[in-house]
């Protein structure tokens, strides 16, 4: 089946038999590509840490460096171009924290400490911010309903939510400046602020509805120290920028250089679904078939949608699967599963297209 909305351009294999239900939570499951699926990639699922630390590492020199030549540039053009090349690279490092919910704490020792002190704590978005919150966003009871803390029915919203979604986002930097540096250190002797800051402040989710506890036991020491550190950082810069130390220019260019990382992950956010869901309780297959594959020979979505988040209804499909492991994964399943298969179905070939797919459905609101 494929969408009745085939405005997001599927590949060819997606627009036969085009029957897709508005009610995607009746889908049944396909139980040939769910053991496909399993069977096909059970030798892929061992992180290769060479390769994780190497590409962070490497995104974190391209990205900081890009951000010291955009400060020091002399020249507009020049500027906005090592901008630009920072907001890419920093994006890159910045999406790792999605692989760190997923991968176990031995797969690749000491990567989510080297995370945290080279992306998470800089950028004010500690890897706690989504450990223990994406989890709840891949519970199949829990997929597209109210309990999911990453899923807002965008497809069937009225038309100004899209800009909105994407539009505050650029206020993400300067909120977690607030969150870190002013009221995690007023909640330590204001408790019913901490009960705020914890629930609402503590998670990089999109659905206002969804409300945080602190973990127990090791989770909430972890959480604590991030913290902790995030906060020194971020009042540190406070205080550098009000003493005039950091100059006030620096400071502004890195702030539009994280809020374009927050901007563009926002953009990726928007496709990464179809967002067509209203509270129904989804089959593994329903869920597949609501988020989104773009897969090759497309080469844009390496920028907006990197370190595996291209295959997004795959790993939706096998979320135990490295990201470096994905496009193999994708070649396997596109060459076995044919014919009456739903795996093609997931397949977009561009962000234009989904984002207009997307916009045209809040315009029938």
């Amino acid at each position: 089946m494929a969408s009745s909305f085939p405005l997001a351009e599927p590949d060819a294999a997606a627009v036969q038999g085009s029957t897709h239900a508005r009610v995607v939570g009746q889908v049944p499951d396909d139980m040939a590509m769910i053991r496909a699926a399993a069977t096909l990639t059970r030798d892929l699922n061992a992180a290769r840490p060479g390769i994780y630390w190497a590409d962070m590492l490497a995104s974190v020199f391209v990205g900081y460096g890009a951000l010291v030549g955009a400060v020091l540039a002399d020249g507009l053009a020049l500027g906005i171009a090592c901008a630009v090349v920072a907001v890419l690279a920093l994006y890159r490092a910045g999406s790792f924290i999605h692989e760190l919910t997923h991968l176990r704490p031995d797969a690749v020792p000491g990567f989510n400490a080297g995370w945290n002190a080279f992306v998470g704590i800089p950028l004010l978005i500690p890897s706690f911010m989504y450990e223990g919150v994406h989890n709840l966003h891949h519970q199949r009871t829990r997929y597209g309903t109210v309990k999911d803390p990453e899923y807002l029915p965008l497809a069937l919203m009225k038309p100004w939510t899209v800009p909105l979604f994407v539009a505050v986002a650029a206020l993400g930097p300067v909120g977690l400046i607030i969150r870190y540096g002013v009221l995690s250190p007023l909640s330590l002797v204001i408790p019913p602020l901490r009960r705020i800051v914890v629930e609402r402040y503590s998670g990089l989710v999109i659905n206002p509805a969804f409300r945080r506890t602190m973990p127990e036991g090791p989770a909430r020491r972890h959480w604590l120290v991030l913290e902790v550190l995030a906060s020194a950082w971020a009042m540190s810069l406070i205080a550098l920028v009000a003493t005039g130390t950091l100059p006030l220019r620096a400071f502004l260019i890195g702030l539009a250089v994280a809020s374009g990382t927050m901007v563009l992950n926002q953009v990726r956010t928007l496709v990464a679904h179809l967002w067509e869901n209203e509270e129904q309780v989804m089959s593994v297959t329903a869920q597949y078939l609501d988020s989104v594959n773009v897969p090759p020979p497309g080469l844009l979505p390496e920028l907006w949608a990197p370190v595996g988040l291209r295959y997004h209804a795959l790993h939706h499909l096998l979320p135990g699967v490295p990201y470096h492991a994905l496009p193999e994964a994708h070649r396997r399943l596109s060459r076995e599963l044919t014919g009456s298969s739903t795996y093609a179905l997931a397949n977009y070939r561009s962000l234009s297209g989904l984002i207009g797919r997307l916009v045209r459905s809040t315009l029938r609101r």
